[in-house]
């Protein structure tokens, strides 16, 4: 269908039910008709009125299991009703992607080898992606597309894996028929960041965005992770989800990211493992004494993050099944503490005056009181953290917070049942 076509649908709000089963909100109805419409301006301004799907792929938000996946962990995490949206339409042999301000180089569908000089651009991910699933035996084809998103960049929202996440859904969509699965969708993502961008990463992000819902994702064999979603009616226990912005930058912080896998790797093959999630745990323990001498002390420390955060997405799960809402918070609050004290991912040992997250954190307490509970969200060092806040003190905790962080840095969020999609 025209562009133009189904920008009038939207206009004549003939879609408006659908935006609200997708976004879990009706009154974001208007922000996003208002979001499509202009969408669909600017596919036509770059491109041409051609006939187009709209696509969506989630932002998430990591529950539980704080740098775990990348160790072959447990996570749980939940897609959230903040998206990227697709307005894309075939063409031959090149992909074209403008994404909001970045107008991306055009990709070769014949040229996918892997450039060492793109790693670290939006190039190499569209690259990245397309030469995987080519290779796994996809069909691959051009496109053009305008992606606008509303995840926040360097937020802890999944900004990049969610823009990983389209590139597959859009080839998934104009040229298999949408019938590639999103987990795998999901791993042609963490290959093209890992490889191709040259960023190490695990899956979990790629995965909450793909595949939608909340989930409980179990990353021991990495190759068929088991994700379980979770049947749980999140809205029962009145209570919101708030990510608050600190404006930390994530700028020159890669070493750091990179840092947490590679020691706790270093602990594992000290025990004779590839990961920690094959060492055993009681016998870590026992050496700790020899291990610190290899990996220093906040490897130690870091594999003791993972050992007891790898139980917490069960308890987690297990809380929320059995309507143990107070149990699930006092998981939340462990989880924070630990990623705190014993992962060490609230700030940069390498930029020590910013401090931004537990800034957040510290008032975030002495505000929630006996209203909720916090802790750092996602990759950590900068960015943001997430609080899970009782409905009737949002606004007092919304207000609160943003004194510090600027208006419109809270953002409260809902659970969306749907990652990767075509909408239209």
């Amino acid at each position: 269908m025209k562009a133009s076509i189904i920008q009038q649908e939207i206009k004549n709000r003939q879609h408006d039910q659908l935006l609200a089963d997708l976004y879990q909100d009706v009154s974001l109805v208007d922000y996003h008709v208002d979001r499509y419409v202009k969408a669909i301006d600017r596919f036509i301004e770059l491109y041409g009125d051609d006939d187009v799907d709209i696509y969506s792929v989630a932002g998430r938000s990591e529950i539980g299991g704080n740098h775990t996946d990348h160790q072959h962990g447990r996570v749980l995490a939940a897609s959230i009703n903040l998206d990227a949206i697709a307005i894309a339409a075939k063409q031959d042999d090149v992909i074209k992607v403008v994404s909001d301000s970045f107008d991306i180089d055009p990709i070769s569908i014949d040229d996918l080898e892997m450039r060492e000089s793109e790693k670290g651009t939006s190039e190499a991910l569209i690259r990245g992606v397309a030469y995987k699933l080519k290779e796994e035996g996809h069909q691959v084809g051009g496109f053009k597309a305008f992606i606008t998103s509303d995840v926040l960049i360097g937020a802890g929202l999944s900004s990049s894996a969610a823009f990983e996440d389209m590139i597959g859904v859009i080839l998934s969509g104009l040229y298999n028929d949408m019938a590639i699965d999103l987990v795998d969708i999901a791993k042609v993502g963490q290959y093209a960041e890992n490889v191709y961008f040259g960023k190490p990463c695990g899956l979990m992000d790629q995965c909450a965005c793909g595949v939608g819902g909340l989930v409980a994702i179990d990353f021991n064999d990495p190759s068929n992770p088991i994700v379980k979603a979770v049947d749980v009616n999140f809205s029962q226990f009145n209570t919101s989800i708030c990510i608050v912005d600190t404006k930390g930058s994530h700028a020159d912080l890669t070493h750091e990211y990179a840092a947490v896998p590679a020691e706790m790797k270093k602990v594992a093959q000290f025990m004779g493992e590839d990961f920690l999630r094959d060492v055993d745990e009681v016998a870590f323990y026992k050496r700790i004494p020899e291990i610190r001498e290899v990996t220093g002390d906040r490897g130690v420390l870091r594999a003791i993050h993972f050992f007891n955060e790898n139980k917490r997405p069960l308890a987690l799960v297990d809380a929320l099944e059995h309507n143990d809402f107070e149990g699930f918070k006092k998981v939340i609050q462990a989880s924070g503490n630990s990623s705190y004290k014993f992962l060490q991912n609230v700030f940069a040992a390498s930029d020590p005056q910013n401090q931004s997250v537990s800034l957040a954190l510290a008032l975030s307490e002495m505000i929630l009181g006996d209203h909720g509970v916090c802790r750092v969200h996602g990759g950590g060092f900068a960015g943001t953290i997430q609080a899970f806040v009782d409905d009737d003190f949002v606004e007092t905790y919304k207000k609160c917070i943003e004194q510090t962080f600027g208006e419109g840095s809270c953002h409260v969020l809902k659970i969306r049942p749907k990652g990767g999609l075509k909408v239209i």
